[in-house]
């Protein structure tokens, strides 16, 4: 069995992957090893723990509330909230651990578990392997005043809006916007921080059932809210995820802007702000060359790291850098949030429209996306990716024939048999083409 954890906690389909039982040794396991590690020394231990709206948000809720207060933690039940409001509360509170069960972007049959360290912060490696040693074992069990006490909670969500609100430079009045709650864990949170900043708010995907998160709504199906943008006649569209860590856009024409655009429009208004650090962005080795390009124009440096909002988030603090994110939509900024934050991202674009008195589409065209053709080859040895003499020739051909005007990446996949062959050119043809050629180079040379 591989690890556990994976790079944003424990997650699997709900009661086969990711069982009532194993949420519970779960939070067993994760209130000993922080314990052994003095977290809670010299005071009783607490804990908050939300959700978002998935039906098996219910019964995974109660397994980890068990399991805490069964190991002698208090626990506050926020209920419905985004991780980055959960985020936000752990660290606000003073709390010693933070839970969120949610499953992000996946579909509803998915969950997940992921815990947060004093502060909001996410948990490194070491903890997460020493909660997965843990799990199971015998313990001495708390009897008595010494188990964990429960409450609910009555404050979060009101606490996390305002930080919202106090967090946003500037007020968008005026502002018609169309928000896509991805029948979410921001549902409520999204359009109240809105409205309280002054925008026009039409919400779209904003009616949880329990079984509707993320279907054909959300950062991953635009389409119903490219549509909404245009019938409405509203300035902007945000599409958040299933716990809101994550924002896309549309502009007033219904096209598309992703988290490249942006991180760019967000980096020259802190550019231009003067709160952007050394003048640098942190992305990842899959954000668009175009991207690198635009900020290069800007005289803003950009750090690159591997693919992951925690690789982003550990350049960030080594680098004191303040701003950083993917092109999926995950956007950390590190002055108000320990994590991605969509709602929060979406209030700082907004206040760049108003700010500048801009539409999107203007601020987003700072940038201009090279066509991008990505290729999995399966069935290979991905090891040798980075060392078969055949494929590195045929990368170094292709790199040396798009010049400055392109990218050729292999990325191994971390969990599967593939090799990922991404091209970036001035034409999509020429993408196209560069792709394909290096992707059958890719499968003779490495064949299983």
């Amino acid at each position: 069995m591989g690890r556990l954890f994976g790079t944003d906690g424990v997650r699997g389909l709900a009661n086969v992957d990711l069982t009532a039982e194993l949420a519970l040794d779960l939070s067993v396991a994760a209130a000993h090893v922080l314990g052994e590690a003095g977290a809670f020394e010299g005071h009783r231990p607490r804990a908050v723990v939300g959700r978002d709206p998935r039906a098996s948000g219910e019964f995974l809720e109660a397994a980890v509330v068990a399991g805490l207060a069964s190991a002698g933690v208090d626990v506050v039940k926020l209920g419905v909230l985004p991780t980055p409001a959960v985020a936000h509360l752990t660290g606000s509170t003073g709390a010693d651990l933070g839970v969120m069960l949610s499953a992000s972007h996946n579909p509803m049959p998915d969950n997940g578990v992921k815990f947060l360290a004093r502060g909001g912060i996410k948990l490194d490696d070491r903890i997460e392997d020493a909660i997965e040693a843990h799990l199971a074992e015998e313990w001495q069990r708390p009897t008595g005043a010494a188990v964990g006490r429960v409450l609910d909670d009555d404050q979060g969500f009101e606490t996390y809006v305002s930080h919202l609100v106090r967090s946003t430079p500037n007020r968008f009045d005026g502002l018609k916007v169309v928000v896509d709650c991805a029948n979410g864990a921001a549902y409520q949170t999204a359009p109240e921080a809105l409205r309280r900043l002054g925008a026009e708010v039409i919400t779209y995907a904003a009616k949880p059932d329990g079984l509707n998160i993320n279907l054909d709504c959300g950062s991953t199906h635009m389409e119903g809210l490219r549509r909404e943008v245009v019938g409405h006649g509203a300035d902007v569209g945000i599409a958040l995820d299933g716990d809101a860590d994550r924002c896309l856009a549309v502009d007033h024409t219904g096209a598309l802007v992703d988290g490249d655009q942006i991180l760019a429009v967000l980096a020259l208004a802190m550019r231009d702000a003067g709160t952007l650090p050394n003048d640098t962005v942190v992305a990842t080795v899959m954000s668009n060359l175009g991207f690198v390009q635009a900020m290069v124009r800007e005289q803003i440096a950009v750090e690159q790291t591997k693919v992951g909002d925690r690789y982003v988030l550990e350049a960030m603090k080594a680098g004191g850098h303040k701003l950083g994110g993917e092109q999926s939509g995950h956007v950390i900024l590190s002055d108000h949030a320990t994590t991605g934050d969509g709602t929060l991202t979406a209030l700082m674009l907004l206040a760049r429209m108003a700010q500048t008195g801009k539409s999107l589409q203007e601020l987003a065209a700072v940038m201009v996306r090279l066509p991008q053709v990505l290729i999995n080859v399966p069935n290979v040895d991905k090891t040798r990716a980075g060392t078969d003499s055949d494929v590195q020739s045929a990368v170094a051909a292709a790199t040396t024939r798009l010049g400055d005007t392109g990218r050729v990446l292999l990325r191994p996949s971390g969990t599967e048999p593939l090799v990922r062959v991404m091209v970036e050119a001035e034409s999509a043809a020429t993408a196209q083409e560069v792709a394909e050629d290096l992707a059958t180079i890719v499968a003779t040379a490495l064949k299983l």
